[in-house]
């Protein structure tokens, strides 16, 4: 392949992952980052592709949508992918990383890789040659200001929230039992309510004081990132039927399900750390020491990270982008990322993924990439560019991906484990082919 220069702006998990399938596939990149130049308010690391929420990239298992997206993206060399297998930690059926590891990984890689230019400065205009904009939902003002000037585009915006973070040694082991949901190992940390310490739980926590935020809107919430206090409003079993679910899960020392759980996730290596799984929140710092602390087993848990909240702007994709990330009017350039309106890590990291593949092949004189909507990357793109009065950020789930045939050469697999199975397999033979011509 001859050189082909592309601009990548945003060292994110979607910048990162576009970077390198461009530079795997003979492109030449200029790869920029604005940190540590410029931190926005999530960004507390250095390195590339850091987690700034959650350490869990989620279900590892095939027959869930994220799970088959993480497999296609295995199969096409992902980067994202080899970084959070080389820095997992424990955590029964899904994948969780070490958050130091895994972007020190990425970082690394990149930094080496002879067809990568990396530039530690703020871009704050779009390239007339081909580019991907990657810089994600907290878009410096002065990139946002270049997007705007984009014709046809329109903006959304939502909010986000994180997580606390606090030390397993400050933790009242007495309080916890080790098990993950089903008996499917022991790798999370459990705290379980009786209803008594549940509705004591659940009062404090809706009378409890919230940080403002500008223009805060409840419903401008993404759902997967509802803070705990907001979900609380909604009823007082929201949170018993939500995050705080006992099923799958029997208390040792008692023989009984517990009526409610607080799960805690191992977040490092070292399994000194651990999140509160489902704990977005925007109390105040104080608030959440007293209010997690009622918790049993967080008494006097040690807090290295509070949970914050923060204002995320995406954009009105359908209509703006294609179904392979490309601007309709404007082509040879690209958005990646969160901002595009896919939702997770592993969605970010695909959307650059699919992108990158996409343009790498126009430079090559090959056309633009189709993956199909029975694959979890052509239907993540399909989403992204449907036109949709109700568009907000998705994860991806089998629900987006087209049916199984049924007629009468494929009756109606009525298992729903089967079916998804053999959605998952369809996906993975039609993916295997597409490699095997083209790669």
């Amino acid at each position: 392949m001859s050189d082909k220069h592309v601009t990548v702006i945003g060292g994110g998990l979607a910048g990162s992952e576009a970077a390198w399938q461009l530079a795997e596939r003979g492109c030449t990149v200029d790869l920029y980052e604005m940190k540590p130049e410029k931190m926005s308010p999530a960004h507390h690391s250095p390195l590339l592709a850091e987690l700034v929420c959650s350490n869990s990239l989620r279900s590892d298992r095939i027959t869930n949508g994220v799970g088959l997206l993480k497999e296609e993206m295995r199969r096409l060399n992902s980067l994202i992918m080899k970084a959070a297998d080389q820095a997992r930690v424990p955590a029964g059926g899904a994948l969780a990383v070490d958050r130091a590891s895994f972007s020190g990984y990425v970082t690394e890689v990149l930094a080496k890789h002879p067809g990568i230019q990396f530039h530690r400065e703020e871009c704050a205009r779009i390239p007339d040659t081909p580019a991907i904009i990657a810089t994600g939902p907290l878009t410096s003002s002065a990139m946002a200001e270049a997007i705007n000037g984009i014709p046809e585009l329109k903006t959304l915006n939502f909010y986000d929230a994180a997580a606390p973070i606090v030390t397993v040694d400050s933790l009242n082991q007495e309080r916890i039992f080790r098990q993950s949901r089903y008996d499917r190992g022991n790798d999370y940390l459990n705290c379980p309510m009786n209803r008594e310490e549940y509705e004591r739980f659940v009062d404090a926590l809706i009378h409890a004081e919230t940080a403002p935020i500008h223009d805060f809107e409840e419903k401008k919430v993404f759902e997967g990132c509802m803070p705990v206090e907001s979900m609380a409003r909604r009823g007082r079993d929201a949170l018993a039927f939500g995050p705080l679910k006992p099923v799958g899960l029997m208390d040792p020392r008692t023989g009984k399900r517990p009526y409610a759980v607080v799960q805690l996730r191992q977040d490092n290596r070292e399994g000194t750390l651990v999140n509160l799984v489902g704990f977005q929140t925007r109390l105040k710092y104080p608030e959440q020491r007293r209010v997690f602390g009622m918790i049993p087993g967080l008494e006097s848990a040690e807090f290295v990270r509070y949970g914050v909240m923060h204002r995320n702007t995406f954009l009105q994709s359908p209509g703006f982008l294609n179904a392979h990330f490309e601007v309709i009017t404007r082509p040879g350039l690209y958005f990646a990322g969160q901002m595009t309106g896919v939702e997770g890590y592993v969605e970010s990291a695909a959307s650059g993924l699919l992108a990158a593949l996409s343009l790498s092949s126009d430079l090559q004189g090959r056309g633009t990439i189709d993956f199909p909507g029975w694959t979890a990357l052509g239907a993540m793109g399909r989403y992204v560019s449907t036109p949709n009065q109700r568009f907000q950020p998705m994860n991806c789930a089998i629900g987006i991906m087209d049916p199984l045939p049924v007629d009468a050469d494929h009756p109606k697999i009525r298992d729903k484990v089967q079916r998804y199975e053999a959605i998952a397999r369809r996906s993975l033979d039609w993916l295997d082919d597409w490699i095997r011509g083209h790669i």
